[in-house]
């Protein structure tokens, strides 16, 4: 393993698809800074600036560069294929003097290596500028789009060409609820952000008595206005926590409506609540799945990922589906009372950070 006055420069390419990529990697980032205090990352993605700001405690360099194209969103749960098309056939075949450029870019910053969390450029890269890449997935996008070929041939050059580039990465880590198992050199339990405050104290500072059962409505970092808010305040004995509702800190009835980027540390609210509801993506199933807290899960319907994801849930956490519908309308709070009831889970389990972080420390030494 490298010494603290060895450290190693790293490349990261985060897909700009939702906050769940960028969660995983900021927690592996997080991993390898805490093994060696000099490193130093270079992150290429469109994901805002502040996210890593916010949870990153290694030093790093933010570079504006669209890496991946993911899926284009009409809501959090339903997406755009036509658009998800037209950004397809301009991001792809890779630009060769794009690619030359980032590959220059990188070699200027003595980086050693370059990671992807499944964002398919920064493979592209690595080849270009002669360093070893790694890959970490539960899925990766050719896998996805497959899933859309019946309703729109027009993925199938794409798949090919997209599964093409996640073939030459030089390793290939996978980490749980994997979608599609293939030959990796290491798969991890799920890879979540660990939590920064303790459960009594972001409970005094959102002002949730001791023995209040409490809430996390969550969309995966995603803003959006609810239709069933004034609905609960049915449940009077409950708290209800809800990122992305409101521009600032509101408090309404039994509810606290915080801004898309506030003041606390998502991980820490969801370790001090005693259940989650919301989308089912990657971020939130990994936190929930650490805090050991029960899940109310939202599923999207042509999404692949959800299945697996669903299948997780209910064979490794305490969870109970919630069709969008009565998501969106507030018909879920008829089962919040057996959700509320399913224990906390103990984790002995380490989170997948660690052995990925292993993993890299002895690529690099």
């Amino acid at each position: 393993m490298i010494s603290p006055t060895h450290g190693a420069n790293i490349t990261y390419f985060v897909s700009p698809h939702g906050l769940g990529h960028a969660s995983r990697a900021v927690a592996v980032m997080n991993a390898l800074h805490a093994r060696s205090q000099a490193r130093h990352f270079e992150i290429f993605t469109r994901v805002p600036r502040w996210f890593f700001q916010d949870s990153l405690t290694a030093p790093f360099t933010y570079h504006s560069v669209l890496t991946d194209v993911g899926l284009a969103q009409e809501t959090s749960l339903r997406e755009d294929i036509p658009q998800t098309l037209r950004h397809l056939h301009a991001f792809l075949p890779f630009d060769r003097a794009v690619v030359s450029r980032l590959a220059q870019r990188v070699k200027q910053a003595k980086c050693q290596l370059i990671v992807c969390d499944i964002a398919p450029l920064g493979i592209a890269v690595a080849r270009a500028a002669d360093l070893p890449s790694v890959l970490i997935e539960n899925f990766t996008w050719d896998w996805i789009y497959a899933g859309y070929v019946r309703e729109e041939a027009r993925f199938d050059g794409h798949i090919a060409y997209l599964r093409g580039v996640f073939r030459l990465a030089d390793y290939h880590i996978q980490a749980e609820p994997v979608c599609a198992y293939r030959a990796a050199d290491l798969v991890t339990p799920p890879v979540s952000r660990e939590p920064r405050t303790s459960k009594k104290q972001i409970r005094r500072q959102l002002d949730i008595p001791r023995r209040a059962k409490a809430v996390l409505i969550t969309m995966g970092g995603i803003p959006a206005r609810h239709a069933f808010i004034d609905r609960l305040a049915e449940a009077r004995h409950v708290r209800f926590i809800v990122p992305g509702a409101s521009r600032t800190l509101r408090a309404q009835a039994n509810s606290i409506l915080l801004p898309h980027r506030s003041r606390f540390y998502h991980p820490d609210l969801m370790h001090a609540c005693d259940a989650v509801i919301g989308k089912a993506g990657y971020s939130t199933v990994a936190e929930a799945y650490r805090a050991g807290i029960p899940f109310g899960f939202v599923p999207r319907a042509k999404f692949r990922e959800s299945e697996i994801m669903a299948a997780f849930i209910r064979t490794q956490m305490n969870g109970i589906e919630i069709p969008a519908a009565r998501f969106d309308d507030g018909r879920w709070l008829d089962v919040l009372p057996d959700l509320l009831a399913a224990p906390r889970v103990q984790r002995r389990a380490p989170n997948g950070a660690e052995p990925i972080a292993d993993f890299i420390a002895e690529l690099l030494d």
